[in-house]
């Protein structure tokens, strides 16, 4: 499986591309920071920033993509941008059909590192490991966005397996009840 991972900011969005299995060992396909003049108009920003995944996405042709879910800062203005260039990211990525995954930054760290409240250097030494780099993903929101992309092929996986187990699990229930509904109208057993 191939991931995008995208840590979001309107002056740094960092985009990280790995690819890998859970147990299987990762590979890094890409990583970047797409950036914007912090003196440019936030829809200028945005629109640079769509430009740059957008290519990103055409050029690595990712299977899915990671963004980080925005949480609550006390940086009003932040959060904003944050959740401006998150949403830029799933409007690409839903524009190509590829399904998108919010993972929360303690999700990440927890991947990567085992715990959740791990801080950049240690994520970042563990994306080094993990992808076996010769030297850390330089700034941070490119580690962070390979952290994304890395707990997502563990994590997400799973999860959509386990989604569409649990979907053919509702499916078998829905047709047993039709089973018996429609022997019911036959006049067939009431159970």
């Amino acid at each position: 499986m191939r991931v995008m991972g995208v840590d979001p900011g309107l002056t740094r969005c960092g985009v990280g591309v790995v690819e890998g299995a859970p147990g299987k060992r990762l590979r890094l396909v890409h990583v970047s920071v797409v950036r914007t003049a912090p003196g440019d108009e936030v829809a200028l920003r945005l629109l640079g920033i769509e430009t740059g995944i957008e290519a990103l996405v055409d050029e690595l042709r990712p299977d899915a993509v990671a963004v980080e879910r925005v949480f609550a800062q006390h940086n009003v203005r932040t959060v904003m941008g944050t959740a401006q260039a998150a949403g830029v990211a799933m409007l690409v990525a839903a524009r190509r059909g590829l399904p998108v995954a919010l993972h929360t930054p303690s999700e990440a760290k927890a991947a990567v590192t085992g715990n959740g409240r791990a801080d950049k250097a240690q994520v970042t030494r563990m994306v080094t490991r993990l992808l076996a780099l010769d030297a850390p993903p330089t700034p941070a929101d490119a580690a962070d966005a390979l952290a994304l992309a890395i707990c997502h092929v563990w994590r997400g996986g799973a999860r959509d397996r386990l989604a569409r187990a649990q979907r053919t699990r509702i499916e078998q229930a829905a047709e047993a009840e039709r089973a018996r509904l429609a022997a019911r109208s036959r006049g067939g057993t009431s159970q």
